[in-house]
């Protein structure tokens, strides 16, 4: 035989030095989550994440930082006396969310901090825009909260706003109220492909975002499509996104490859919650190597095209990376 493949396998060695993709440290976002008060508390439908106060969140990321961590997605779970019909706490520049962007910034300024931009952390009825009386989302509407959002976490010191919300136009909106108020150095991740997923469960249990009526499939995309992908991308770069996301993550690789192949700015793929809680519930059962699952998922994520993943995983693995470094 001319051709062997297996020539190329044949030890670790020459398995690294052909290796098509590499995970580093340097590809992982690692979401976290915040919450009133002091302390940590973990979220039972996601074992080993937590919700922490402000100082413990601070100390968590510290630690994080060193292990190589260079950029965070930050969430915030609020009581439910905080939270209106049309998400005022989002834009107030005392709020927990803010104070907690100024520490960050302050203690650990090389940390890159991307918020999230959506109405259901704030919002009495749950859902990512604003609902009238009959039950429906209202798209336009739902745009200057939106905005007034964005600019309030940049104004906090956000280096990244991630509208997370689906609506229609909120990236051109975002960008201009950003530009307006001086901040035409604040990126954008846009959620481009968000699907209306089950796997997004554990998370909502974080923050306790359900829906509080009805669900989010007026604007979240339907799991079936993928060409419609294309179209939100291609929306997005228009609308002016530095990065583009796809969500969930191994249910939609192919979405993730197809986003890659035309994509202009790089492509982020989100490791959700869900996802999360499927490798680390097997593995506590024993049914699964726990280091091996993740690791090759997330290769899977390079893999399909991703330049960026946001992963719950991303404290263990960036360990796991430094360890074997």
């Amino acid at each position: 035989m001319i051709q062997r493949p297996r020539r190329n396998r044949r030890s670790a060695a020459i398995r690294a030095l052909v290796r098509e993709n590499q995970l580093t440290v340097h590809d992982l976002i690692y979401p976290v989550f915040l919450q009133e008060g002091r302390g940590q508390i973990e979220i039972a439908s996601m074992p080993g994440i937590y919700r922490y106060g402000l100082d413990a969140l601070l100390t968590h990321l510290a630690t994080a930082y060193e292990r190589g961590i260079q950029a965070i997605a930050l969430f915030v779970a609020l009581p439910d006396q905080k939270k209106d019909d049309r998400a005022s706490e989002s834009k107030n520049p005392q709020g927990l969310y803010q104070q907690c962007i100024r520490r960050i910034k302050s203690e650990l300024p090389e940390m890159l901090v991307i918020t999230d931009v959506a109405m259901d952390p704030y919002s009495s009825d749950g859902h990512d825009g604003l609902l009238n009386a009959d039950g429906e989302i209202l798209n336009d509407a739902t745009l200057p909260i939106l905005t007034d959002m964005a600019v309030s976490q940049a104004q906090a010191g956000a280096d990244i706003v991630a509208p997370s919300d689906m609506m229609d136009g909120r990236v051109a909106a975002i960008r201009l109220a950003l530009d307006h108020s001086g901040h035409t150095n604040t990126g954008i991740l846009a959620y481009t492909a968000k699907y209306a997923s089950a796997f997004y469960g554990p998370f909502r249990d974080a923050l306790d975002s359900a829906p509080r009526s009805g669900d989010k499939k007026t604007y979240q995309m339907d799991p079936a499509n993928r060409i419609e992908a294309v179209r939100e991308a291609e929306l997005d770069l228009a609308e002016g996104a530095d990065l583009i996301m796809v969500k969930p993550g191994l249910p939609y690789l192919d979405v993730i490859r197809e986003l890659a192949d035309i994509s202009t700015v790089p492509v982020a793929a989100y490791n959700v919650s869900g996802e999360y809680a499927m490798l680390k519930a097997a593995a506590l059962n024993g049914w699964l190597d726990y280091r091996s699952v993740v690791l090759e998922s997330l290769t899977a994520f390079k893999r399909a095209g991703a330049s960026l993943v946001l992963s719950y995983h991303s404290f263990e693995v960036a360990g796991w990376l430094s360890a074997r470094d």
